[in-house]
């Protein structure tokens, strides 16, 4: 076991382990301590504890001492120079008309180094650029290039949650996120979806691997036979979240049906059922024959009641409950005419006692035109034709009647035509 303290050199940096010695240190101080970029400022941010020999890297180094008064102001005095710095540095990569992107600088406590960081598709060759902002800022100079992940944490920025992107928040260093994560965890492909503001995988897909891992592990695997209380199905699905299988089961009629059950109440074919699905099937059967004793005991009363009050049965009562429209389009023909007003019944008993008293010639007007014209042809054509009388007449005249006869007989016609309506048809008699 080695005492050690946790020191933090950025907000959301990693924590580094030091020898603490001697110092009475607590959590919150500020101690100056020995890295490999020299001496820097830095937070503690664990008191000072025990842990194993194999969570530590080999030498510890120790704390030179604690922050004082001064340090504070040299930190604070640097940190003001940063964005002057940063400016010198942009305009000096635009006049070399160098491909890369500048994310931040940092001076170190003392102000002996200045480190900017960069992102670059490509290899760089920057060595005009330190030249030239050595010069400028009078102190040594790192150009240091750093992925998109890194970038991400340095600058931050809201993510998809709606909260600050994790790596700036709280998390000490990346872990390795796959694809295969999201495939498990039944989360969209798209890469607008999956991915954060770096361009790569979100880091939370990983948070919940190991849970999503050992439930699956428990679960049977699709394609696989098993045992419900039901009988005997195929596993078609897995719900992690909710912990229930989807099995598809042939019934005893030849039907297919799909249901879900907990992997819980779930075994291999051939082995006895867990006493959670047997426990589950009594009180689902107990469940269902108290419903129907209930149904039961609730109709025997409804049935009681009506006998003593005298109510209808449901259907009349189901009836009698319709609105008034309703029920006037539900009673027949005979009902509606006998639901007439006494006074309406006597004008149709009038008018049809005036229809009886018509006289014989007033029925043979209230016939129809194209019967009256029937009779008429065919009283024509029964009728007897009377004798041609002869007449003492010079030749010349006889020669002329048939002309004659033909004319009367056109006048005869149309004295005979009925009175129709324009463009009717002509009725074959």
């Amino acid at each position: 076991m080695v005492k050690v303290i946790g020191v933090k050199f950025k907000t959301s940096g990693r924590v580094y382990y030091f020898d603490p010695l001697n110092l009475d240190i607590h959590a919150g101080d500020g101690v100056i301590v020995e890295t490999a970029r020299g001496l820097e400022f830095g937070d503690v941010a664990c008191a000072p504890k025990e842990v194993e020999d194999n969570e530590i890297v080999a030498p510890l180094k120790p704390v030179v001492r604690i922050a004082t008064d001064e340090d504070k102001r040299l930190r604070e005095q640097y940190a003001a120079k940063e964005s002057e710095a940063f400016g010198i540095c942009l305009e000096k990569i635009e006049a070399h008309g160098l491909d890369m992107k500048l994310v931040d600088v940092e001076y170190t406590f003392n102000g002996s180094k200045v480190v900017f960081y960069f992102t670059a598709d490509e290899r760089v060759d920057f060595r005009e650029l330190v030249k030239d902002l050595a010069y400028s800022l009078k102190t040594r100079i790192e150009l240091r290039q750093i992925g998109v992940r890194d970038e991400a944490k340095m600058l931050g920025g809201i993510g998809p949650c709606g909260r600050l992107v994790c790596c700036k928040s709280f998390l000490d260093d990346f872990r390795p996120v796959s694809i295969k994560m999201a495939k498990e965890q039944n989360l969209s492909l798209s890469p607008t979806k999956i991915s954060g503001l770096c361009g790569r995988l979100m880091c939370c897909l990983q948070y919940e691997q190991s849970a999503y891992e050992a439930i699956r592990s428990k679960m049977p695997k699709p394609g696989k036979e098993v045992n419900t209380i039901d009988g005997i199905g195929v596993v078609v699905e897995n719900n992690a979240i909710t912990e229930r299988t989807k099995v598809r089961l042939t019934m005893e009629d030849g039907s297919i049906d799909v249901r879900e059950y907990p992997y819980t109440h779930l075994s291999a074919p051939g082995e006895p059922l867990p006493e959670e699905a047997l426990a589950a099937k009594k009180a689902e059967a107990s469940k269902e024959k108290d419903e129907n004793a209930q149904f039961r005991r609730e109709a025997a009363s409804n049935s009681r009641r009506g006998a003593r009050s005298g109510a209808k049965p449901v259907s009349a009562q189901k009836q009698a409950d319709k609105p008034e429209p309703q029920k006037k389009q539900d009673k027949p023909e005979q009902q509606k005419k006998q639901d007439k007003p006494e006074q309406q019944k006597k004008q149709d008993r009038s008018e049809q006692q005036k229809k009886q008293d018509r006289p014989e010639q007033q029925k043979k007007q209230d016939k129809p035109e194209s019967q009256k014209n029937g009779n008429r042809e065919q009283k024509k054509q029964n009728a007897p034709q009377k004798p041609v009388e002869k007449t003492d007449r010079a030749p010349a005249a006889e020669e002329g009647k048939p002309e004659q006869k033909k004319n009367n007989n056109r006048r005869r016609s149309r004295r005979r035509k009925p009175n129709r309506a324009p463009n009717a048809p002509e009725q074959n008699n």
